[in-house]
């Protein structure tokens, strides 16, 4: 892949090319504040995500800035979430990327994806259930309603 060139899975195993941590690169870092906006996280989330080792923000002082790699990995914590994903195995797929690379990543993510995929379609059964109960339940006391 050429420099500049963005990953064809990019959100989904992770960025490419992502500048060390600690790096300093100041201009495009977001202070805490601002990360939770970009995100729409509270605050108490942002902190939770630090210290399950989601996050590894740069500490300067008592302030906390997220550079590109922060971000990236916040991209994919958010669309793991957004898949019902466990925040451990999250955690556990971003440290693949670090200490094994994309490639072992992608792996991992097809097993997991497939895993997810099974446990959505099981829930959706479930909801399907439901929904079919409720609204029997439903027609059921509108038809009591009716009645003289």
């Amino acid at each position: 892949m050429r420099k500049g060139q963005e990953h064809p899975l990019r959100f989904y195993c992770g960025p490419p090319n992502l500048p060390p941590k600690g790096s300093t690169m100041t201009d495009d870092r977001l202070s805490f504040k601002e990360m939770c906006a970009a995100f729409d996280v509270t605050p108490r989330t942002l902190r939770y995500y630090e210290y399950i080792e989601l996050l590894q923000p740069d500490r300067e002082g008592r302030s906390r800035f997220y550079g590109a790699r922060e971000r990236a990995r916040m991209k994919l914590i958010m669309r793991g979430r957004k898949f019902g994903f466990q925040l451990e195995d999250i955690r556990q797929w971003l440290l693949i990327y670090e200490n094994e690379g994309t490639k072992a990543q992608m792996e991992a993510w097809i097993d997991m994806a497939d895993g997810q995929l099974k446990e959505l379609a099981e829930q959706r059964v479930h909801l399907e259930e439901a929904i079919t109960e409720l609204q029997t339940l439903r027609e059921n006391v509108a038809a009591e309603l009716t009645k003289p």
